[in-house]
């Protein structure tokens, strides 16, 4: 599989290049950014480790390189002004957004490419991207909450000390301020983790708060999240690869999940070869229920306003 990572000469891009190159599953990576030479020392990096890490082919190119990539990542993307309000830059990430979907585009691309959006906002790009590519929907899919989840299990599998693979729960939703915990389905060592010890009313709202505030905890204190990131771009890259049909909390297009139609988000997802393979509507708490319901018409009003 050769992989083409738009923005990767950044944080986010080069540490998903890492990520996929440490587990060595990906035969190409190509690192693209506006910054050429960026984006030439980052994959100069990689490349150094390759003896040791993989024998991948790891290389900085361009869009005309990148028409046979059977996986597009986009991580591009700008940060917020100083007074700027978030319709502001999701505006400007949404422009910045449309010019890399004009570049793919006029540089060609296979109808069997997959498009996997990490920028944000990322549900709304998710949206446009699947709104403007010439390819199924399926093939066009977002981050979502894949490292809100990632976040929210670590947070209370430390808080309750279990090893963090014995704590599996969700985030579901928006990328944002309107995302869900799924509480309901929330395990520890396969044991409902309503009623563990510990775990109580109050432990859930902190867990949440914790959780919804950690990209900024992490952006305060280093300037902004990588690994983590990394981690959930390669779990769901190798999802794709090895056809692993995992159920993951991707954002993709809604077509009746919950009654959601028609904006994209994150509800359990089977991803596997050809992308996204079919939503998983399992019963909800009635709370939870509302809140994705919620969160989807917070996103396609926000969508009805990006210019």
């Amino acid at each position: 599989m050769k992989v083409s990572i738009i923005g990767g000469g950044g944080r986010v891009g080069s540490n998903a290049a890492f990520a996929l190159q440490c587990a060595g599953l990906v035969s190409e990576i190509q690192i693209m950014d506006a910054n050429v030479e960026l984006a030439e020392g980052e994959a100069l990096d990689l490349l150094h480790g390759a003896s040791v890490l993989g024998d991948q082919r790891i290389y900085a190119g361009d869009y005309q390189r990148a028409k046979d990539t059977d996986l597009y990542v986009i991580t591009a993307g700008l940060r917020r002004k100083p007074d700027e309000s978030r319709l502001d830059l999701i505006n400007r990430n949404v422009s910045l957004f449309k010019s890399i979907l004009e570049q793919i585009q006029s540089n060609g691309y296979s109808k069997h490419a997959q498009f996997f959006i990490v920028s944000n906002p990322v549900d709304i790009l998710t949206q446009l991207a699947a709104e403007t590519l010439d390819v199924p929907n399926h093939q066009v899919y977002g981050l979502g909450t894949m490292l809100d989840t990632a976040r929210f299990r670590s947070l209370i599998a430390e808080e309750i000390g279990l090893p963090t693979s014995q704590v599996k729960a969700l985030i579901l939703g928006e990328h944002g301020d309107t995302m869900v915990p799924v509480w309901s389905s929330a395990v520890a060592a396969g044991l409902p983790l309503k009623g563990y010890p510990g775990v109580s009313t109050n432990f859930e709202n902190s867990i949440f708060e914790r959780t919804k505030g950690s990209g900024a905890e992490v952006i305060r204190r280093k300037g902004g999240a990588g690994w983590a990131v990394g981690a959930t771009i390669a779990e769901t890259i190798h999802s794709v690869l090895l056809d692993k049909k995992q159920i993951l909390p991707v954002s993709s297009v809604q077509k009746g999940c919950y009654g959601i139609r028609d904006i994209s988000l994150s509800v359990p997802t089977v991803v596997g070869k050809n992308g996204v393979e079919d939503h998983i509507e399992v019963e909800l708490w009635p709370k939870e229920k509302q809140g994705l319901i919620r969160s989807a018409g917070a996103l396609k009003e926000t969508f009805r306003k990006i210019q």
